[in-house]
């Protein structure tokens, strides 16, 4: 299987310098002559292979969604808290420009190939990073300088102010669109092609119109459209498909787990392997010291029950035991928690609890591969960057929003990915004539119309779908509910002190008590110490992680990074983010 290139680094940064600053004010005089080079396909190849360094790693397991309400760390991240700061210099920040500089480097020269197929392909992908670039800024800090060109060290726009976000979201439109219609349709795991421009596509315009509509900026139903439209044309090329390899009872966990990708439902995965580099999901999803990420019990009582009804209908469901809350449950539950019967992927026997590896009870093991990957950069299991799954979110809940949505179009998106679940079908007349009011709470800014109900319950598919896929922030934030950090983000409910028995085999797993010296049934695998494991009552409730970490969130200025100081006192045009 091919990687994703890591290939001609070096030429690209060469050919693309930039300053100590971030800013685009380098001459190329330092740089490869352009006149010996572009002028083959595979020139143009090498070069744009250089891009792909862009795409996430495998952080975007766990680390991204820690950074929102999916996964509680150890260590809470400023954002979460609501502690960021304005930074000094743009290291660790997202206010950097290398790459850009590098696209339309090539961008300006790459037209002097004499091979037109060759042009119109690694033209696309040059403007699919350039999009994906773009709404990666847009996404963080709103307002951002547009550049389509190189600058020069006196260039007069080298210290322009912001373009505005409807001029660049514009300008990312033309580009992926671009790239929609000139990369070739092949279906390729480890490389950009039309199917990935049309994903993309239609998470940047679901992205852009449900953040305009719920931001109140205007024009939200053009990107709505367009989202809609890039799934739908990506759905009916039938290219991709669903991966259900072993049934609902373990399709969903093995698509992740397993070492190799394939392109069933896959479009774009980063390789890891034994010959070119491993990682370390495994350790952080495992190690003590490490991530150590635990899943919020209100992540876990948004799953369904196996027959399609509601969880948090049930009363009492706020202090049911472990084993009691896990049956009967939407089988991708215990395919993305260690559930009572847990075993490690590829063997068979039931694994011991262990809850010192979780900060809320609820281990994540969706993409934890065998055992024997678990050291520290010990991993191999391919990335998934893309998937045909989001396709079908996508194209659910952009008509939802746009009041389109048809029993017709649920069956051929949501109740596609429920089915591989082995769930019951998403009634779009029922979901509406009743909204959960679980959901409602936590997702107050709903729209209040007539598809309330299906707009919630597709919120619903979509965390549980997507978990731990590094979108989870993204999605609060373009829904305006970031207020939802500041609701309690707690862990597995214990009534007391003493023994637990969590697989209902008549044995203690884990025990609560006050000290470390009472002593515990013979076999406990999981002694925990409620004065150093917090219980949101002392010695009862809900594992409370956050105990010393209150969350806030400032609807005013939260929305957006701020930019550093640096880079506002080296242009005096740049304006820092509102009310930073």
């Amino acid at each position: 299987m091919k990687r994703i290139y890591k290939i001609s680094v070096a030429i690209v940064t060469l050919l693309a310098g930039c300053s100590k600053s971030g800013l685009l004010d380098k001459d190329t005089k330092d740089s490869i002559d352009a006149q010996k080079f572009f002028n083959t396909a595979t020139d143009l190849q090498v070069y744009t292979n250089g891009f792909y360094e862009m795409l996430p790693t495998y952080t975007l397991y766990t680390d991204e969604d820690s950074k929102s309400d999916n996964l509680i760390p150890l260590s809470v991240d400023a954002r979460v808290k609501g502690a960021r700061i304005v930074p000094p210099t743009n290291a660790s920040t997202k206010w950097v420009w290398d790459d850009l500089r590098s696209i339309n480097f090539f961008l300006e020269n790459y037209q002097k190939c004499t091979d037109d197929a060759a042009k119109l392909k690694y033209g696309g992908i040059a403007r699919f990073f350039r999009a994906y670039f773009y709404y990666e800024k847009v996404k963080t800090y709103g307002d951002v300088p547009f550049y389509n060109k190189v600058l020069s060290a006196n260039d007069p726009d080298l210290y322009k102010g912001r373009d505005s976000r409807k001029l660049v979201m514009d300008s990312v439109l033309a580009d992926i669109n671009y790239a929609v219609a000139n990369i070739p349709k092949e279906v390729k795991l480890n490389e950009i092609t039309k199917y990935t421009a049309l994903l993309l596509k239609a998470r940047i315009c679901l992205f852009e119109g449900t953040f305009r509509k719920y931001h109140s900026l205007g024009d939200h139903e053009k990107f709505l459209t367009e989202a809609a439209a890039a799934a739908n044309e990506l759905i009916a090329s039938n290219a991709y498909k669903l991966f259900t390899t072993g049934g609902a009872a373990t399709a969903y966990r093995e698509l992740f787990a397993r070492n190799d990708q394939d392109a069933t439902e896959t479009i774009l995965a980063r390789d890891y392997n034994t010959t070119y580099g491993r990682q370390s999901v495994g350790y952080l999803m495992t190690a003590p010291t490490a991530g150590v990420y635990g899943i919020p019990k209100d992540m876990i009582d948004s799953y369904l029950m196996k027959d399609g009804t509601r969880f948090t209908d049930q009363p009492g469901y706020q202090t049911k035991g472990f084993y009691d809350e896990m049956q009967n449950r939407d089988p991708r539950l215990t395919q993305t928690t260690a559930g009572p019967d847990f075993s490690v992927y590829k063997e068979t026997t039931r694994e011991p609890v262990n809850l010192s590896i979780t900060t809320s009870g609820y281990r994540v093991i969706k993409g934890l591969p065998s055992r024997d990957q678990w050291g520290s950069l010990n991993s191999y299991n391919d990335i998934v960057i893309y998937r045909f799954a989001e396709a079908l979110l996508v194209l659910a809940e952009a008509k939802a929003e746009l009041g389109t949505l048809t029993q017709t179009d649920l069956d051929n998106s949501i109740n596609k990915l429920r089915a591989r679940a082995g769930m019951p079908n998403l009634n779009l007349a029922a979901a509406n004539a009743s909204p959960d009011p679980y959901l409602e709470y936590w997702y107050p800014n709903v729209d209040q119309g007539l598809n309330k109900g299906v707009i919630l319950e597709i919120r619903r598919e979509r965390r549980i779908e997507l978990f731990n896929e590094g979108i989870r922030w993204d999605d609060l934030m373009r829904w305006k509910e970031g207020k939802k950090l500041e609701k309690p983000m707690v862990g597995m409910y214990f009534p007391g002190l003493g023994a637990f028995d969590f697989n209902n085999d008549g044995k203690t797993d884990v025990f609560l008590r006050t000290d470390n010296t009472t002593p515990a049934p013979a076999g406990t695998t999981s002694i925990i110490n409620v004065n150093q494991k917090r219980l949101t009552n002392s010695t009862s409730g809900n594992f409370n992680p956050m105990y010393s970490t209150p969350c806030t969130f400032d609807e005013k200025k939260d929305y957006y990074y701020p930019v550093p100081t640096e880079d506002i006192t080296l242009n005096p045009n740049l304006a820092q983010s509102p009310n930073w």
